[in-house]
């Protein structure tokens, strides 16, 4: 159980993107030695089905961040919480 003021998100993240070769998961960044990770695999052809509002909702985050907008973390958290 969590106390006040912990959170089950870790805002401390980085993306960084890679290409397994001969087995082994090399990234196209450098990473912190000793650094915890995590794989998502892409499976499939990358498509996905949205209805109206999401497609919405995707289209208004792209413009947003051509415009380089950004939303701070725990904003962006709440949202994502409202819409659990």
């Amino acid at each position: 159980m969590l106390s006040s003021g912990e959170s089950l998100y870790n805002v401390d993240m980085h993306i960084a993107s890679g290409r397994v070769v001969g087995g082994r998961v090399e990234l196209d960044a450098d990473l912190p030695e000793g650094a915890s990770v995590t794989v998502l695999v892409m499976e499939g052809d990358g498509t996905f089905e949205a209805d109206s509002e999401t497609e919405k909702m995707l289209l208004e985050a792209i413009a947003q961040c051509r415009r380089q907008g950004t939303t701070p973390m725990a904003q962006f958290l709440d949202e994502l919480r409202r819409n659990e």
